[in-house]
């Protein structure tokens, strides 16, 4: 039986495990998720390793990244580097930034915003509280995102709901792959939104290995726009990331009132116990094709939603 290891970044991994949701199999001691395919055996560790066994172990985890054979790995663990990292100056330069939100909550769609700040922009958006959404409340934010459009920031929304969510999950797409083509389309409308003025970078919140992304949008005949770069936590770094994130979270929390009202229950956020009691009252009293209209169905919520019928 072949094993190979490959180290990945902790956005990778949880894009991993959402992509063998379905496949999930008890996890040991120490790692994050463990799943089985036709041919690989995955288990994936908190330090980001990620080791792959079975009779064609090098093959799946091509997939996520440039394999190495057990042993060769252990000799450098240290997180690796890209060539699609921004300069620093790029985060006080005129550019989009690029994020998403709804990609780990159950109920809800995906919402991904694109926003363009000049170099002029930027103190301003600094005054009025623009700063990573994390550590901002859902209410601090919709007051920020409503000051932004006062303001007029160029900024682009796309919103996968989650009919069409569910729809591409079965057609083979991983959530990874819906993200990249979201994150995409949203970079390009904004591009001809605010042309023919030309960014010096667009930097898009990294959510996988860009050579990940990159063959995602080959898949779709498709080509990454010039200067474009990767970061993790780059919402920490760019105020246009920033106003992005602010942008993405607010549209979601919208969507999600949207759909509770639709529901007629208030839907939680995440995917946490409470998530599966409300799901599971939804399943039983309108059965399993509502709650996919609400729902990533894929989701091991689903599953547990069951229990509480």
């Amino acid at each position: 039986m072949g094993q190979i290891v490959l180290q990945v970044s902790k956005s990778t991994l949880e894009e991993m495990k959402e992509a063998y949701q379905m496949m999930l199999k008890p996890a040991p001691q120490g790692a994050v998720f463990a799943a089985k395919t036709s041919t690989s055996s995955i288990t994936g560790y908190k330090s980001g390793k990620v080791l792959f066994q079975g009779t064609d172990p090098e093959a799946e985890a091509n997939k996520w990244g440039q394999a190495q054979p057990v042993g060769a790995a252990e000799k450098n663990t240290t997180k690796p580097g890209h060539t699609y990292q921004p300069d620093s100056d790029l985060f006080t330069s005129s550019h989009i930034g690029s994020d998403e939100a709804g990609t780990g909550d159950y109920f809800g769609p995906i919402t991904v915003a694109a926003a363009y700040v000049t170099e002029e922009q930027i103190p301003l958006l600094k005054e009025i509280g623009v700063k990573d959404s994390k550590n901002l409340t859902d209410a601090s934010i919709r007051v920020i995102a409503k000051k932004l459009l006062q303001i007029g920031i160029p900024y682009t929304l796309v919103v996968m709901h989650n009919p069409k969510y569910n729809q591409l999950q079965k057609q083979g797409w991983t959530q990874g792959k819906m993200k990249t083509m979201l994150h995409d389309h949203a970079i390009h409308l904004l591009l001809e939104k605010i042309a023919p003025a030309k960014p010096d970078g667009i930097l898009i919140d990294q959510f996988s290995q860009p050579h990940i992304y990159i063959n995602h949008l080959k898949s779709e005949n498709k080509r990454l726009t010039e200067n474009t770069y990767f970061m993790t936590k780059a919402e920490s770094h760019s105020i246009a990331v920033a106003t992005a994130s602010i942008l993405a979270r607010a549209s979601f929390v919208q969507e999600m009132e949207k759909l509770s009202k639709e529901a007629g229950v208030e839907l939680p956020k995440g995917a946490s116990a409470k998530v599966d009691r409300v799901a599971g009252s939804i399943l039983q009293k309108q059965g399993i094709e509502t709650l996919s209209k609400f729902t990533k169905i894929h989701f091991a919520n689903t599953k547990k939603a069951a229990a509480y019928k």
